[in-house]
């Protein structure tokens, strides 16, 4: 059975945080410091400093979609996670 990830990167040098959800975590994070990501290529390198992991797309899409708004925000600052 499949699983999916929601997942936090960071990119310490320049103080940024990229946020999203994929069924492979290895490879996407690979591919966000290869450059084949359009913002994230700008902000080489990225460090996987978080993730979740869910039985379903659909969950592992609300978590991410969570985690971009100021409630999301908040938990996640509150448990020192960014």
């Amino acid at each position: 059975m499949t699983k999916f990830y929601t997942y936090i990167l960071k990119n310490k040098i320049h103080n940024k945080h990229y946020y999203g959800h994929t069924s492979n975590l290895d490879k996407r994070l690979n591919d966000h410091n290869s450059g084949l990501s359009t913002f994230t290529k700008k902000y080489l390198p990225w460090a996987l400093i978080y993730s979740e992991v869910f039985n379903t797309r659909d969950e592992a899409m609300k978590r991410e979609k969570y985690f971009k708004n100021i409630a999301g925000y908040h938990w996640l600052k509150e448990r020192n996670i960014i």
